[in-house]
This record gives structure tokens, sequence and C-alpha cells, in this order.
């Protein structure tokens, strides 16, 4: 009789400790490479994984933020002897995949442009055609490469810029850590960029929202155009209608073309992409801005694994919508 007692009560605590913790949703929220993130996961025994999120965009921040000093795209920018991190290597080559297919419309050499004309962490330069003809010596994806693990530039001068597809490379290596952390429903915004996996808390698909192009603080007007569901997709959205500045009447965006050297201008205020991953989104998002319309349409069609949603302003002014066939299937009603 002892023995079965003890050997129930074995059993019986046995049973007790192969039990998980019951999963939970987890929202967490910060601030990095200069803007906010909100990721929320379903953690399988409901673990916070904020410090580890927190730890590794700190460390992708300091591959690719060319605010900090010591990072790798600043030393190597400054010609500094640095070891390239293999997500250096990996948002560099996708760099020059969009740059081959948008025909240079996508540059991350075009740099010392951004920053000339005050969208980057230097102080504006007083423009004028020599100034902007400088630069385009040093601007030309075709000019730089990875050689034995070191970035190879025509001129020492010239510089990169990466922030254009950093935002939703983040968010693609965030939802692998979720993934190999045992997370199968999870979302990523980092900088208006996501990436969504699974369902969220209430069981449905993830449901995010297109801003409309009103030239308002973000804090101050967050209107939405059009919600869109995310299954296990990203989508990026690019525009020019909050990042920008008004000098001697004339309006200069941040959306930088490398062929001409100038702001662009056109009629498209925003332009929307959904893939398969952020980083791809994310890059197209921006190429398409210095496309226009138009070009971009044309391009858009060359890529049927590609959705796009595309707000323009039509010739008296008033705001139109294009969108790609697919994309009206992700369209919330």
């Amino acid at each position: 009789m002892k023995i079965s007692l003890v050997l129930t009560v074995i059993i019986i605590l046995g049973l007790n400790s192969c039990k998980t913790a019951p999963s939970k949703y987890i929202y967490n929220e910060g601030v990095i490479h200069g803007t906010t993130y909100h990721i929320v996961y379903e953690s399988p025994d409901g673990s916070d994984l904020h410090g580890e999120i927190d730890t590794l965009l700190k460390e992708y921040n300091m591959i690719f933020s060319v605010y900090e000093k010591e990072s790798v795209i600043s030393k190597v920018n400054n010609n500094v002897e640095v070891t390239l991190a293999p997500e250096f290597i990996t948002c560099f080559n996708k760099a020059m995949e969009i740059s081959e297919i948008s025909d240079g419309a996508f540059d991350i050499t075009c740099g010392p442009m951004v920053n000339a004309w005050g969208f980057g962490p230097e102080h504006k330069k007083k423009m004028t055609q020599e100034k902007v003809d400088s630069l385009k010596l040093l601007t030309g994806y075709h000019k730089v490469k990875i050689e034995n693990g070191k970035v190879i530039k025509e001129n020492p001068n010239m510089k990169l810029d990466m922030n254009a597809l950093c935002d939703g490379y983040f968010c693609d290596l965030i939802c692998e850590f979720l993934k190999q952390k045992g997370c199968k429903n999870y979302m990523a915004e980092i900088g208006g960029e996501v990436k969504a996996q699974g369902k969220n808390e209430k069981g449905n698909i993830w449901t995010i929202g297109i801003n409309k192009p009103v030239e308002e603080n973000v804090f101050v007007n967050n209107e939405i155009q059009a919600k869109v569901h995310i299954e296990n997709m990203a989508l990026a959205t690019s525009g020019n209608y909050r990042n920008f500045y008004i000098e001697d009447g004339k309006k200069y965006a941040h959306t930088i073309d490398p062929k001409t050297g100038y702001p662009v201008q056109h009629s498209l205020l925003s332009a929307t992409v959904i893939t398969e991953n952020g980083i791809t989104s994310d890059g197209f998002a921006t190429t398409f801005m210095v496309l226009g319309l138009e070009k971009s349409i044309e391009l858009s069609k060359q890529m049927p694994e590609m959705e796009v949603y595309f707000i323009y302003a039509d010739s008296i002014g008033n705001n139109k919508v294009y969108m790609s066939e697919n994309f009206k299937q992700n369209l919330v009603e």
C-alpha cells in the first residue's frame, strides 16, 4: 500500500512538472534607429522577450545607423577597417538587386545627396547646380561592391546609406527571432513598416492601416486612408508628405532622385508595397517614390509577387488611388 501511494505521488508530481505556463500575447514598444517600434507576439510560455528584442535592435542599429560614429556603415563611409556583419552583406546585396531592377532609381550611394539637401545627419548645404553635379560624381550603385569581405568604393569619398531598407529588414530579423523562440503568431512594426505572421490576440488576421497623405505632423494627423489584412506578409509605405521643407516658396521632399540629384517632383504622394519580406517591401516603396506614378505602375506589373497601393494627386489636386488587382483582396471593408 505504501509503495502504491508513493508511486501515485511520484506520477502526480511528474505530471505537474510537465505542465507549461500558458501562452499569452505580449506587447513591446520602444525607440530605435530614430523611430518607434511596436512588437506583438504570442509567447508560448508567457515569457516577455522585450529585453532580448531591444538588445537585438540596438545591435542592428550599430550596423546600419549613419548617426552612430562607431556603426559598421559609418566606418565603411569613413574608410575605417571593419568586419562586415552578415546582416550588412544581406542588405547590401538586396540594395544592389533593387538598383538593377529599377535602373538606378534606388541607390544606397546617394547618401551625400540626401545629406546635402538637409535630410541626413549633416547640416544642409547651399545647393547649386555645381554642387549637385559634384555630388553626382560620388553617386552610382555600380561604383561600389563587396569583395573579399570589404566594401570597395570607386571613390573613397562615396558614402552609403541603407535607411531605405533598414526598418523593413529589422522587421524581418525580429520576426525570425520570434519564430526561433517558438512563436507562431506575431507582428513587428518598425518606423511604419510591418511584417506579420499568424493571427492577433482576437484570433483575426492582422489589420494594418495606411495613412492619408496629409502634410501635418504624424502625431497631429493620423487619419487612415485604408485598412488591409496582412497574412504572413510584409507591408511598407513611403511618402513625401511629412518629411519636407519649404525654402524660397518651393517645397523640397526627402526623396532624392539619384540620377538628377534633386528632390523628386511628381504626383505620387505615397507608395505602399506588400511582399513576403520587409526588406523588399521597404526598398521598393522608396523606389516607387523616386520613379513616380506611371513608371511605378509599369515596374510593379513586372513583379506579380508584389502588390501595390499608390496614392497620387490628379491634375486638379484631388487625391486618387491606384492599386494592383490582387491588392483589393487585402482591403478591409
